[in-house]
């Protein structure tokens, strides 16, 4: 039996709507409007660069345009809505999933344990109890606040003393919880004074199968298709062998089926989803034709691949590329039109002037860059410019360049 297909641009569509940028972006975004959004979302990554604003603060505006770094913090910090572990990377997660992360807590402990011994991190057990009875007599700390006699260990970013690997141990493994930040250096405190008691590590059971069909369903819920290995990478803890015998389980049950997408090259690769997607993708509205500016860590665009095939845009950032060797710049942030990722620009907030500064931008080569099509640049980059707290925009000469 033929599979259905869904040509690209109802993938897109798709793909876009799970992702909250096939409606307009209109609105505040907090409290729990904001939650509402994490929630569709999954999660939102966490990173410490601030070319324009932080990434998970890029994330957030580039789907409800009222959104303030200081929500999240709200969320986050006060109403405790969120809790911060990993996924691919650090992030903020709805506290609804918490007893979820059970079973991450264990897999994360077996992991650090065995890359740790590899990397040397030797002392670092011996240290836990200590780190345990200083937060306990004292109150949350940060790593800057315990160890400072310690000898680090060499190795750049991770020359770390033992108190600080057994902080984010303790941390990935769930005795303790990260409640905020200051900068961006992260505030443990015990597990069981932030954390509902009866959602904690230990007051109830860490079921994995349970915790699996969770994850893959909830990764299918925001995907809209994928496949076992994209279903595996959504959260990060899942494995491809227990996404896979998933997938085979729930296609028997007939929760999933089979479909094909027609990708940006006119080729077509089977995934998963559930039934009747085909049928109901056409109910999703015209995405919205404005230039939107997004973080290199959008979860549209985590994917580098998956965002290849389905949009046609290769996209790499080149933060750890050596100057020399980039292509474009140290941290360039795409461009969506519509349903196109058209192009990317280089641009830099400079706050001593109050300016963001347009070094470069590079159209796809598909992308006819038209005066109409500057004029909606224009009204986004002054939108950017206002969330970032900006007087005004500025242009390096030369700033259009060739198509890529």
């Amino acid at each position: 039996m033929s599979l259905q297909t869904l040509d690209n641009t109802a993938a897109r569509a798709l793909f876009m709507q799970r992702h909250g940028l096939a409606a307009q972006p209109v609105g505040a975004a907090r409290g729990r409007r904001l939650l509402d959004l994490i929630h569709s979302l999954g999660f939102v990554q966490l990173d410490s660069i601030n070319t324009v604003a932080r990434a998970h603060d890029m994330i957030l505006y580039s789907r409800s345009p009222g959104y303030r770094a200081r929500n999240l913090k709200t969320l986050y910090e006060r109403d405790k809505a969120l809790f911060e572990h990993w996924t691919h990377d650090a992030a903020v997660i709805p506290m609804e999933f918490y007893r979820h992360w059970h079973l991450r807590f264990r897999r994360d402990a077996e992991l650090l344990k065995a890359r740790w011994k590899n990397w040397r991190r030797d002392g670092y057990e011996q240290r836990f109890q200590t780190v345990l009875d200083h937060i306990r007599d004292h109150g949350p700390v940060s790593s800057s606040d315990i160890g400072k006699d310690e000898k680090k260990s060499p190795g750049g970013w991770w020359d770390w003393h033992p108190s600080k690997t057994a902080l984010e141990f303790l941390w990935r493994s769930g005795a303790l919880t990260v409640i905020g930040r200051n900068g961006f250096q992260k505030r443990y405190d015990l597990t069981e004074r932030v954390i509902d008691t009866a959602l904690c590590p230990g007051a109830i059971p860490c079921d994995s199968a349970e915790t699996v069909d969770w994850l893959c369903n909830a990764a299918l819920d925001r995907l809209g298709f994928a496949t076992h290995g994209e279903l595996a990478a959504f959260w990060d803890t899942v494995s491809p062998a227990e996404a896979r015998d998933w997938a085979k389980t729930a296609l028997t049950r007939g929760d999933l089926t089979e479909i094909q997408v027609q990708l940006a090259d006119g080729k077509t690769r089977k995934v998963l989803a559930r039934p009747g997607t085909c049928d109901t993708v056409g109910q999703i509205g015209p995405v919205p034709g404005r230039i939107r500016v997004l973080s290199p860590f959008d979860p549209m665009i985590r994917d580098r691949n998956r965002t290849e095939r389905l949009f046609g845009y290769h996209y790499r950032i080149e933060i750890f590329v050596p100057a020399p060797k980039r292509v474009f710049g140290y941290y360039v942030f795409p461009l969506l039109e519509g349903d196109r990722l058209i192009g990317r620009i280089d641009m830099k907030a400079h706050r001593d002037r109050g300016a963001l500064r347009v070094e470069a931008l590079w159209p796809e080569r598909s992308v006819r860059w038209s005066k109409a099509r500057t004029g909606r640049l224009n009204a986004e980059l002054d939108r950017v410019r206002r969330f970032a707290e900006l007087d005004q925009v500025e242009f390096a000469d030369n700033w259009l360049r060739d198509p890529v």
